[in-house]
């Protein structure tokens, strides 16, 4: 086993609590676990297993990286984007709070709740295939859809926690191994029809390459629409400006948060949110927050 350990500085206002929280969805703790100041979570790195232990004090966050074989140098790159995503690390909040300082909605909201961040899945594929798999559905069966998915296609590393599969391994799978537990037929064919244009290299899903070229791409593919495509922008390449108009819960947040009667639809949201670009992502995190906040 190779182990790497490191502490990070925390930013400014750094919000542990919703880092947690996001690690945190699955009950079962099948691919992480989280306790009072830490967050462990396996991934499958170029092929081997890794875990990343993360434990938060006051100001730096101490982070053990233990991969159950040697990284190369590439998979050693990937491990440090990853560290970066499952912290939240990516996008800066502070240029939306900045621009939205004097804006009668949105600034008040930031003041109550500063230095809110958006966490990221581990990889690209990881915000893609979850993206995939939790569409449409209520998040408690998306949840039990991913633990499956992790199940099926992911190993698990010698801790005990599984890891979050790789395309490959993803691409090996019948659709019955899918569609036998639970999954419709169309979202077992879209997660095994990107799988296997990533594993075939036919799909390049880079965290660092341009997001209007990475969304163009994606959203030619069969099953993939704009919904998924800026969850994945936003949840795998921390693109800072993805509108998330076709998201419910972000136009009911623009309804409630405007005292409209109801919530827009999705071209009135898509118009809505122009005015903060280029920034929009940052919108999408405010506009979810406030749904736990007091109205008014």
């Amino acid at each position: 086993m190779a182990v790497h350990t490191l502490a990070l500085p925390l930013p400014a206002q750094y919000r542990i609590a919703d880092v947690l929280a996001f690690h945190a969805r699955d009950a079962e703790g099948l691919a992480e676990q989280v306790s009072e100041d830490g967050v462990r979570k396996a991934v499958l790195m170029k092929g081997v297993p890794v875990l990343f232990s993360l434990c938060f004090g006051q100001d730096e966050v101490v982070c053990r990286i233990e991969a159950d074989g040697e990284l190369d140098a590439a998979a050693g790159a990937l491990a440090q984007e990853a560290l970066r995503n499952i912290l939240a690390l990516r996008i800066d909040p502070t240029p939306f709070a900045d621009f939205v300082r004097d804006d009668a909605l949105f600034g008040p909201l930031v003041r109550r709740l500063p230095g809110l961040r958006i966490v990221q899945s581990a990889t690209v594929f990881e915000a893609l295939t979850w993206a995939i798999i939790g569409q449409q559905i209520n998040l408690p069966f998306a949840i039990s859809l991913r633990r499956t998915f992790v199940q099926q296609a992911g190993r698990q590393h010698s801790s005990g926690l599984w890891c979050y599969p790789e395309a490959e391994d993803v691409a090996r799978l019948g659709i019955e191994a899918l569609t036998s537990r639970k999954f419709s037929r169309a979202k077992a064919e879209t997660l095994l029809r990107v799988a296997r244009l990533a594993a075939d290299g036919e799909l390049v899903l880079r965290q660092d390459d341009d997001p209007e070229y990475a969304g163009a791409t994606l959203l030619a593919i069969k099953g993939i629409g704009p919904w998924t495509v800026n969850y994945t922008l936003l949840r795998g390449y921390g693109y800072a400006d993805c509108s998330l108009q076709g998201d419910v819960a972000v136009r009911s947040a623009i309804g409630r948060l405007t005292g409209a009667a109801t919530k827009p639809d999705i071209a009135q949201a898509q118009a809505w949110l122009e005015a903060y670009r280029p920034h929009r992502t940052m919108a999408a995190a405010y506009l979810w927050a406030s749904l736990n906040q007091p109205a008014g």
